[in-house]
């Protein structure tokens, strides 16, 4: 039979008794704590406030070569920066954000664990103990610095939970530290496959759908493109060339952008551009269900176009016929555009995206196609020069 008391009462009760707790341990840090175990140790989960954070944890990251000297990896160059822009960007757009719970790692004979009933509990951490990090510490010094920060206010009044490893065993932390790095990082086509639609995202998400030689072509999830699964291109090819059609940078989300009259724009663009060049003409018109693996193949194999260099020198190309007025590109340029060799053995690309290797591995290729910012560079500025977009260099008159 179910208990009758109103809940109303059952709080009251409840936090009278959490409150005599509270106000016994008031000099300390004192968390209400979700116990469980796992892997033979007892573990709490706890959420602190953001201005708790930086005199609680601490990062150990190991130095000078020595794994031993820490418990949590070196710090990565940037890292941090990296998550703080995140949520700056995120907050200040009053849009919604998350970061993941961070792991600590502590003596349990150093703090006192009070259990209440059905693994429910409170934390009291003396003053001057501080938690481990064994997982989480760029996240930590995200929070750390903004909390301290002219913007703290922004991030203050939020909680992060710390899921907290009783062990007292050093070897033990660096084992569950390599436990926990051990999961694969993600693809970069599978975190734009899951990016927010807006900017490059959603513009590249709509090309997907509305640009033939991609529908049903592209990668959404790894980082290269199965030409045994028929597929061309990755969304990670296809998002830095749509940053380069609008900003001639391949790393510019652009937020700024209108997606559906970008998505329009570059959409016609790009149908006019692949139903006109004779290399795309015929993957862009057969559905994948009638293409051959063996068709894919070649197209990959001969046409810089199904590579992600020929994407991104296309993408700069297409930058040139942007009008930022007015959201359009100039159908006579990728009409110009459309008529070039696109081809591996194009002059247009010798010697800049593609070289010869004079001792290749396999005789039948010896080519190699370089994705370096400077032959891509040199390619962009020597179809430029063929089609008359740019006058030559003037050579200096020594007399």
């Amino acid at each position: 039979m179910l208990d009758s008391t109103p809940h109303s009462e059952i709080s009251q009760h409840l936090n009278k008794a959490l409150e005599t707790y509270f106000a016994q341990y008031y000099r300390e840090k004192c968390y209400v704590g979700l116990f469980f175990k796992q892997g033979k140790r007892k573990m709490v989960q706890i959420n602190v406030p953001a201005h708790d954070l930086p005199i609680l944890l601490q990062a150990k990251p190991s130095e000078n070569n020595d794994p031993d000297s820490g418990k949590n990896r070196p710090v990565i160059a940037g890292h941090a920066d990296e998550v703080k822009d995140y949520l700056l960007k995120r907050i200040k757009r009053d849009k919604s954000w998350i970061l993941g719970t961070l792991t600590a790692n502590i003596n349990p004979k150093r703090i006192e664990l009070i259990e209440l009933a059905r693994g429910i509990g409170l934390v009291v951490i003396p003053r001057g103990v501080k938690l481990d990090i064994t997982d989480g510490q760029h996240r930590k010094q995200a929070i750390h610095e903004l909390v301290e920060s002219s913007e703290g206010e922004l991030i203050g009044d939020n909680d992060f939970p710390i899921t907290l490893v009783l062990e007292e065993d050093f070897n033990q932390c660096q084992s569950d530290f390599r436990d926990m790095a051990q999961s694969k990082a993600l693809d970069k086509s599978l975190l734009l496959s899951f990016g927010e639609f807006e900017g490059r995202v959603g513009i590249t998400k709509n090309l997907i759908q509305q640009v033939p030689l991609f529908t049903n072509k592209t990668e959404t999830i790894k980082n290269t493109p199965s030409t045994k699964k028929k597929l061309i291109y990755t969304t990670n090819f296809i998002a830095q060339m749509v940053s380069c059609a609008f900003a001639n940078n391949t790393k510019v989300e652009l937020e700024d952008l209108d997606v559906d009259q970008a998505t329009n724009a570059l959409v016609s663009c790009l149908n006019k551009f692949f139903s006109e060049c004779s290399h795309t003409r015929p993957i862009f018109e057969i559905p994948i269900e009638y293409l051959t693996i063996e068709q894919v193949g070649d197209f990959k194999e001969d046409c810089l176009l199904g590579r992600y260099v020929g994407l991104e020198v296309l993408g700069r190309l297409l930058n040139s016929a942007y009008n930022k007025d007015d959201c359009h590109f100039d159908s006579v340029k990728i009409t110009q555009l459309s008529q070039l060799d696109w081809s591996r053995g194009s002059q247009l690309w010798s010697g800049n995206i593609v070289t010869i290797d004079p001792n290749p591995k396999n005789p039948a290729k010896p080519y190699k196609i370089s994705v370096s910012m400077s032959t891509v560079k040199i390619a962009v500025d020597q179809v430029k020069l063929h089609l008359g977009w740019i006058q030559p260099p003037q050579t200096p008159n020594l007399f």
